[in-house]
């Protein structure tokens, strides 16, 4: 966090288990922000909460490319429109890129950490964090969850 900038609470919506998310969470708190993290696949998302999380960013950007749907091809994100990409992501919540970020009336989709230190104010990391799962079966998770 730079001199200055205040500590912000950013409510995040995360896969609970994903490893990125963990670390992600973990840069926010050390960063001196209060982190109130949700299920983003339990908060009954629609077509208008949903959309301002994705605002200036390409369709195909709206998508967590590691979603098993995304992954068989059954979902193109280059190939969908905007309407139709948020009935699908509020069907099914693994299709949204995560996380999505709120705080104090603004909101982001995905960790870009020059944007996220631009917003918000981050501590060095050690090293870049990823926006992508690790794993290549692309269930992210921590280990017995």
């Amino acid at each position: 966090m730079r001199e200055g900038q205040a500590m912000a609470l950013i409510v995040f919506y995360e896969k609970p288990g994903c490893m990125n998310n963990t670390r992600q969470k973990q840069l926010l708190a050390k960063s001196g922000h209060d982190v109130v993290a949700l299920d983003i696949r339990a908060q009954g998302w629609s077509p208008d909460t949903l959309r301002p999380f994705f605002d200036g960013l390409p369709v195909a950007q709206w998508f967590n490319r590691a979603a098993p749907r995304v992954k068989s091809g059954a979902v193109v994100p280059e190939a969908i429109g905007a309407d139709e990409a948020l009935a699908e992501m509020c069907m099914d919540p693994l299709l949204i890129r995560r996380p999505l970020m709120e705080s104090s009336g603004r909101r982001m989709a995905g960790f870009d950490e020059a944007a996220v230190d631009a917003w918000l104010g981050l501590a060095p990391a050690p090293e870049p964090l990823s926006e992508t799962c690790p794993r290549s079966d692309g269930i992210c998770s921590v280990p017995g969850r």
